[in-house]
């Protein structure tokens, strides 16, 4: 396995020259950027993934479509579609285009999971729309992923209630906004 190397931020979201594996950015508490995206079937039904149990944060836990680190050199549309094809590879004869994505809105937040993983990231989040999109088809990265699904608006609105899916909620917040409006 590769050491993923991560371009470091300052506070505003503007690169400051150093480069870092995302262990050391973690363990130091630096600003990166990370993308989300939200995949979205015709019948406007949310591909949300649970987490491996082997992850090092949100273990086990329902998250949305594809998130990940966007890797020193790569912009935010490069490591959406790169994530994609990593860890729910669609498999529908070609490769997920960046053309696709719509780029909705970017935030930052701050969490300390333990003294030795801090997250300061910034999130770019996309939709991507497939039609035809069917379950059997997308593949998994089981390092990664332990299973996919499908869900309605209101059972991410009761998934967020319970509790278990990773806390995301200005992004899930956005998402019910623009699902309300297909």
């Amino acid at each position: 396995m590769s050491i993923e190397l991560i371009d470091v931020l300052d506070e505003n979201g503007v690169k400051t020259g150093e480069i870092l594996s995302r262990n050391e950015i973690h363990k130091r508490g630096l600003w990166h950027r990370s993308i989300v995206v939200a995949i979205i079937n015709e019948k406007n039904e949310i591909l949300l993934q649970q987490r491996s149990k082997e992850k090092d944060k949100n273990a086990g836990m329902w998250d949305i479509s594809v998130a990940g680190h966007i890797s020193t050199g790569q912009d935010a549309l490069s490591a959406a579609a790169r994530e994609i094809n990593e860890e729910v590879s669609i498999s529908l004869g070609y490769n997920v285009d960046i053309k696709s994505f719509r780029y909705m809105f970017s935030y930052r937040t701050q969490q300390k999971f333990s003294d030795d993983y801090i997250e300061n990231q910034f999130y770019d989040f996309f939709i991507l729309r497939k039609e035809d999109l069917d379950i059997k088809n997308i593949k998994m990265q089981e390092s990664e992923v332990q299973a996919i699904k499908f869900v309605t608006i209101n059972e991410l609105i009761n998934m967020c209630d319970k509790k278990i899916i990773v806390a995301r909620q200005p992004i899930y917040d956005e998402l019910i906004n623009y699902l309300h409006k297909y």
